[in-house]
């Protein structure tokens, strides 16, 4: 095993508490060193209100210092972190081995400079704003994780576990971080991205009324004829022109939709009925259990079966 490693988390006052806890219980007791880190060295208060008791300044952290984690804070929504906060990141960032986020940490990442021209990700609710407001960052918005050089930024929430796993294994290799895994009772490396979290009605609603109405009928019955020709004629407009609406009103075409209403109808009966796959299929619009297994192996990284057993609510098990 390689010799004990250093590890600062940089907290402040409204941090995530998870996105510290996280991390910090799969480091503690697997050859590191973690220490919370604030600016002056004051302990601060989580985003839930439990205080957080901190070892160091940000001040004294020296630049050699072997990983920084930065973890997140609710939703900034375009208004930047303290520039104290953001000074003390850009300085650990320039000179340690490698400095990570978690979820919205991300932001902090960015708006230190940090992630100018690298990969990124960040919690799937904030993928869009993140690659808006820093045109420089290249988002991968299904990513669990993403490593680019010495950076590495994870997902929402418990995904910094899984990027707090992903440093045990390339310091100490597989056999710890599995051993870590299994006691907290978590995937080493779980199957699927993010897409699997995404909200239902992500769409901007369309100013056309007539697309406005085609896009609702798909979503009250997602089982129902929505072929390019069948919408086409609802509209009673060509299917070119109906392509063309899709295109700039919902970026993307009129199968895509229909494939994304449909895989979230199905996620919705896997998570609260008991419903076979295979009914399920047919319901929500794919005709066989073969085509849905397909489709959400593409779109969500996993197969229905492994979807239900995931995310099925606790009352209907």
């Amino acid at each position: 095993m390689k010799t004990e490693s250093d590890v600062v988390v940089v907290v402040g006052d409204g941090v995530v508490l998870l996105d510290v806890a996280g991390p910090v219980q799969v480091l503690h007791g697997t050859g590191y060193r973690v220490r919370l880190a604030s600016p002056s060295g004051r302990a601060v208060v989580s985003d839930t209100g439990i205080p957080l008791g901190v070892e160091l300044a940000l001040e004294d952290v020296p630049e050699t210092v072997d990983t920084v984690m930065v973890p997140g804070y609710p939703t900034v929504h375009g208004h930047g972190h303290p520039s104290e906060l953001v000074a003390h990141v850009r300085r650990l960032g320039t000179g340690t081995r490698r400095t990570t986020s978690a979820c919205t940490g991300a932001y902090l990442l960015a708006e230190a400079g940090l992630l100018d021209g690298r990969r990124a990700t960040t919690h799937w609710a904030e993928c869009e704003t993140l690659a808006r407001r820093f045109p420089r960052v290249r988002v991968e918005p299904d990513a669990i994780y993403v490593r680019d050089g010495p950076v590495i930024t994870s997902a929402g929430v418990t995904a910094g576990i899984d990027l707090a796993l992903a440093l045990v294994e390339e310091d100490h290799g597989p056999e710890l971080a599995r051993t870590a895994a299994k006691h907290l009772v978590v995937f080493l490396q779980r199957p699927g991205g993010q897409s699997q979290f995404s909200v239902r009605s992500a769409v901007t609603p369309p100013r056309n009324a007539g697309l406005r109405r085609v896009l609702d009928a798909v979503v009250a019955d997602p089982g129902g004829n929505h072929t390019l020709a069948a919408m086409a004629e609802r509209l009673a407009v060509s299917e070119r022109h109906l392509t063309r609406l899709f295109r700039r009103e919902v970026d993307g075409t009129p199968g895509q939709y229909v494939e994304r209403v449909r895989v979230e109808a199905a996620q919705a009966m896997l998570e609260s009925c008991d419903a076979g796959v295979n009914t399920i299929a047919r319901t929500c619009g794919f005709g066989t259990d073969e085509t849905m297994r397909r489709v959400f192996l593409r779109v969500l990284g996993a197969p229905p079966a492994s979807y239900r057993a995931r995310f099925r609510a606790t009352s209907s098990a």
